[in-house]
């Protein structure tokens, strides 16, 4: 099955600033370990594969990083999206890659990779593919799990012969969908060995864009879609996993 690869390197600093509390400022591992284990949650057996070979390297993390002190975490994520005219559940998990700790008491982020595959639209030739839109903060407080820029690249089914021009996509880098993910479910370790936590999370307020890069046909497309679609009218749940590795 095709499987969309992006890497995207960047480490981000704007996000301290919103954070000056350590309350607020609680990393995902922190809540791991402070929440209360799942039944049986010492190892999972049933766990799914984590790929921690596209996490950023060491040369890779920010000058002044503490490698003792930083982790890798490979988040896996189903769920629905309801976007416009686009009402599918997401089977096949997203895959998101992250690196975080902290530089002279700032924390930090870098961005490994996003995998995710196409979702067929119902009722049309269409699929879209999640892939990364340029912007990531992970940094959860008191009012949201984090923020993250998403884009959908636009193709067509298998063995259909027309397809949208490369580039064609709902979003991208410079007017992406831009996700504030809120808790719906709690953090809970599943697995202590290796370390796993999951939640629920979803935005339910944000705005999509109208098709771009696909030339004449952007209208058919856009009508398609149901885009563009204002704030309110679309929903993306995800039910997530997270493994988490120290680079130590």
């Amino acid at each position: 099955m095709l499987r969309c690869m992006t890497p995207n390197r960047v480490t981000w600093n704007r996000t301290v600033r919103r954070f000056p509390s350590a309350a607020a400022g609680a990393l995902i591992v922190g809540l791991a370990l402070g929440a209360a284990p799942a039944h049986g949650a010492e190892r999972g057996a049933d766990l799914p594969e984590f790929d921690f070979s596209t996490c950023p390297t060491v040369d890779e993390l920010p000058a002044g990083a503490d490698p003792g002190t930083w982790r890798c975490e490979v988040m896996h994520a189903t769920g629905h999206l309801r976007m416009g005219a686009v009402d599918e559940p997401l089977t096949e998990p997203m895959g998101i890659t992250f690196a975080e700790g902290r530089v002279d008491g700032e924390f930090r982020q870098v961005f490994g990779e996003m995998t995710a595959v196409p979702i067929r639209v119902g009722g049309t030739p269409l699929t879209l593919t999640p892939q990364y839109g340029g912007y990531s903060d992970f940094l959860s407080d008191d009012t949201r799990r984090g923020e993250f820029d998403i884009k959908f690249a636009i193709g067509s089914a298998h063995g259909l012969p027309a397809r949208p021009s490369s580039g064609c996509s709902v979003g991208s880098d410079e007017d992406a969908v831009h996700l504030v993910l809120k808790d719906t479910d709690p953090t809970r370790v599943i697995s202590r060995d290796p370390l796993v936590v999951a939640f629920g999370a979803q935005d339910a307020e944000f705005a999509a864009p109208g098709t771009g890069g696909c030339g004449p046909l952007s209208r058919v497309l856009d009508r398609a879609l149901g885009l563009p679609s204002a704030a309110g009218a679309n929903t993306f749940n995800m039910d997530v996993t997270v493994a988490i590795r120290s680079y130590t």
